[in-house]
């Protein structure tokens, strides 16, 4: 169809988008771990593997906002996602929609995505590479 085709032209900067959206989704995450803002009612208690988390959320979060090291940091995030997934969420239920895992599937398949598609629009990684 016509109407798709010319779309085309608006996949780097939609992906652009998608990456800075996301990461900015993610950076909140880790800032609740290590800062409790946003304010939880439930604030998490740091141990090693939440501090981990939240540091791999928090910065990764704002390297991916900025578009640095976008396939190594998404591959990281990815990892992250997918162990979070399993060893929080899938001993809950097997459904993610039971077991309040939605968020992490979604944050790993957009970073394993991004690993293949790259940084898109607005990203530092276009000047690092020039």
């Amino acid at each position: 169809m016509k109407l798709f085709k010319s779309l085309a032209q608006y996949r780097p900067p939609a992906l652009g988008v998608l990456r800075i959206i996301t990461a900015l989704q993610f950076i909140e995450h880790g800032s609740q771990k290590l800062f409790n803002f946003p304010v939880s009612a439930e604030p998490h208690t740091l141990t090693g593997l939440t501090t981990a988390a939240g540091i791999l959320e928090f910065a990764g979060g704002i390297l991916l906002a900025l578009g640095l090291f976008t396939r190594p940091v998404a591959f990281l995030l990815a990892g992250e996602m997918a162990i979070a997934y399993f060893m929080a969420h899938f001993p809950r239920d097997f459904f993610p929609v039971n077991n309040g895992g939605d968020s992490a599937i979604s944050f790993c398949f957009i970073f394993l995505y991004l690993i293949f598609a790259g940084s898109g629009a607005f990203a530092l990684d276009n000047r690092r590479s020039a």
